[in-house]
This record gives structure tokens, sequence and C-alpha cells, in this order.
């Protein structure tokens, strides 16, 4: 079980799930266009048996059922995300099915007493403005923009919390320089573009939000601790590195309105045109900022070309991703987030969790590592409270086993078991453990 209760947190402390509609909708349900991680998993190499989100774990049809589990397990929010390539299949044409769909959805959120807490964009840029430049052309600010009042003129007036975009890192970095994720591009360029649109978009869709009135607005980073991987003056300075490109790039961006140094120096010529008078829009003011965290790196350095760092393997137990499990990373990001660019802003956990190889044996599933998991994190949480963190909720990734990107649906991340031949759910023993957690 967990150790921790809803009483040894705060009052009014939110305690939700979240999921992404690419991962577990059905892509090819409701008239939904073609989006780039659909192209990017039909191409040979990208994606493990070139798996896809067609079907997915059919939230689209089961929604209901699946928002019943989280009442049922005590959750107060759900962290869902809408589809651009569902709401406007080309990017720019209302798709009304798409529209209705969110709508339903959150009627069915509110029904159950679940806040409704969206994310605009969890990676499912269509396929006609990926055809445009994506995240490497200016425009895509203001189709964001507008994509922003499409959903949010429909369902804004219900949303608890609204986020613009899922890790920002992602979108950029990952995705334009590593090549892991949709696009997949390997182009420095490309890269230093993004990471600039994306910011820009984020403000943007503030702005669009904030004309219709709304509030409770923020933005969610991801998070990944840079420890040197040895004592050297060169392993510091590239964990350094790392840090400013993985974690201060953006909220330096949206806080202090500027980019680390470093980032000015090795990146700075190509970045777009113009970029230093994008700060007004990408400081944008927010009601709240949101981390999502997993893991730490060890870095060591290199001769290669920029950013001249490689990986280490750690020491520490390992996650079904290979990803170490350092909770500390957690407490650390929590303090230093605060002490340094929020202030007093409201901080959420948006995501946290763990992959682990769960199967069934007896109709359950006993994913005690999981709830060891949640256990080692959520004190990290509550000792950076007892330091005065301003923590205002913990979101646990994920909800349901889904679609884990260029992984396929080998990694399990869910409290809740899918089977993804028959689809049927099962709710795993850290549901159960939430179940009775969240009831004291």
């Amino acid at each position: 079980m967990l150790k921790y209760t809803r009483s040894d947190f705060p009052p009014g402390f939110l305690f939700g799930a979240a999921t992404s509609a690419y991962q577990i909708e059905g892509h090819q349900f409701g008239g939904a266009g073609r989006a780039m991680w659909d192209d990017f998993a039909a191409t040979p190499g990208n994606v493990v048996r070139a798996e896809d989100g067609a079907r997915a774990c059919d939230h689209y049809h089961r929604f209901g059922d699946d928002l019943d589990l989280l009442k049922e397990a005590g959750f107060d929010a759900y962290r869902f995300s809408t589809s651009w390539a569902r709401v406007m299949p080309d990017g720019r044409t209302v798709n009304a099915q798409g529209l209705d769909f969110y709508d339903r959805l959150t009627d069915a959120m509110l029904e159950r007493g679940l806040k409704p807490c969206a994310t605009l964009y969890h990676w499912e840029l269509p396929s006609a403005l990926a055809d445009q430049g994506g995240w490497r052309n200016r425009d895509i600010a203001a189709w964001f923009g507008d994509f922003t009042e499409t959903v949010m003129g429909r369902i804004g007036d219900r949303m608890y919390s609204v986020a613009p975009i899922n890790e920002p890192w992602c979108v950029a970095f990952l995705s334009h320089f590593l090549g892991h994720h949709a696009p997949g591009l390997r182009d420095i360029r490309a890269a230093a573009r993004a990471m600039h649109h994306v910011l820009l978009a984020h403000g943007t869709s503030i702005q669009r939000m904030r004309g219709l009135g709304m509030e409770n607005l923020g933005c969610v980073f991801n998070m990944e601790w840079a420890t040197p991987a040895d004592d050297s003056p060169e392993a510091a300075e590239a964990a350094a590195l790392y840090d400013d490109y993985y974690n201060r790039f953006y909220l330096s961006g949206v806080f202090h309105g500027r980019y680390p140094d470093r980032l000015v120096r090795d990146l700075g010529d190509h970045f777009p045109d113009g970029w230093q008078d994008d700060f007004p829009t990408i400081q944008a003011p927010l009601d709240w900022v949101g981390l999502n965290y997993y893991t730490r790196k060890l870095i060591g350095p290199d001769n290669g070309p920029w950013p001249h760092h490689h990986e280490v393997e750690g020491p520490l137990p390992k996650t079904q991703m290979g990803w170490e499990i350092y909770p500390q990373g957690l407490h650390d990001f929590l303090m230093r987030t605060g002490a340094e660019y929020t202030g007093d802003l409201p901080i959420f956990v948006t995501e946290n969790g763990m992959a682990n190889p769960d199967v069934i044996v007896g109709g359950a599933v006993n994913d005690t590592a999981r709830i060891d998991y949640f256990n080692q994190h959520l004190g990290a949480v509550r000792d950076a409270i007892a330091k005065g963190a301003n923590i205002q909720g913990y979101m646990a990734w994920s909800l349901l086993d889904n679609y884990e990107w260029a992984l396929g649906y080998e990694k399990r991340f869910g409290m809740v078991y899918v089977d993804f031949d028959t689809l049927e759910r099962t709710p795993k023993a850290s549901w159960h453990a939430f179940k009775d957690a969240l009831a004291r």
C-alpha cells in the first residue's frame, strides 16, 4: 500500500491521473486527420513493430468506463489532452465530431466530480502543418493560437485548468535534434527554431485564452536532473550544459524573458530572426507551473560535436525504460523552480510514474515496484512542502497502459492494465493503493 494518505498532505491538495490523446483515444475514430505520429510510425525503424495510435485503448468509445475508474479510486482531477488533428484534421479546418467528443468528455468528467485539467497539445501535430515546416515555421504560433480559441471557445468555460503545450523539450529537442520522436529530425538549426517557436506558441495560446476570459492557466515542463558523471570540472560543465538545454531554457524564457547565456552562445546563430523581440509574448503571465519528472542522467564530457557530452549508465535501480529511480531529483526541482523562477506561484507535479513489465496473474496485477516508486516520490513532494515549496497537487502517470510513442505498446506505465487485444481493463495493485490512500 501507499505510505501516505490524503491527510498527510495540505487541505485542498489535488490528486489526479494523467493521459494524452494520441496514446489512448484511437486516432482512427471520429474524423481525426493524419497526425505527424502516423507518418513517423509508418516509416520503418522509427517505432517498435511500426505500431501507431490508430486504435490505442479506444478511449474514444470507452471514456465513460475509464472516468469511472478515476472516480472509484478517489482521484480529484483528470489531466487529459486534446488532439489538434482531431479538432482540425488539416490543422486549420474544424471537424465538428472532434469538438463534440471533447464536449462530451468534459461533461462526463464533471458528472463524476472530476476537475478537467486540459493540455491543448501533447505532440499531435496535423501532418498538413508538418508539411509546412511544423515547429520550424514561425507561423505555427498563430496556427496554434487559432486551435486554442477553437477548442477553448467550446469547452473552456468548464475547465479547471489549462496548459498549452506538454513538455516543450520533447516537442523541440527530442524530436528535432535527437530525432527520437516525430518528426524525427536530427538538425541543430531545426531544433533551435523549434525551441523558440514552441515558447512563442505557448505565449500566444495563453494570450488567446486570456482573451476568452479564462483563468488558471499554466505551462508544463519536463525536468531531468543532470548529475556530473565524475568529479572533474569537465563533467561539471557537461552536466551544466545538459541542465541548461533540458531544464533551464524553457523556464528561463517564460519566467525571466531570456535564454541561458551558454545556449545563446552555442545556438544563437540558429535562432529565428528577431527572436529577442518575442519575450513579451512568451512571458504571458501564468497562474501555476507544472513539472513532469521521472529520472536523472549522469553526464560525462567528450570531444564530439555540440553538445560535447554523453550519458553514463548510473548505479541506481531502474524502471522498465532503463531510467534510474531518483526521487531526490523531484524534491530538488520543486525547491529550485520556486526559488529561481516562479516565486510563490503554485506548483503541480503534472506527471510522475514508472514503466514496469506488468503481467496478469490470477486476474490481478501486483505492481509493487510501481507502488514503491510512488511512495518514494510522494515522500519527496512532502519533504519539499515541509521546506516551504508551494506545491498544490500531484498527478500520476498514467491512468492506463497506453501507446508509449516510439516504444509502441510494450512499456506499461498505467495504474490500470490494458489487454491490447481485447481492450479489457484490469486495475493494478497501484490503483487499489491509491484508492485506499485517497479515502483516508
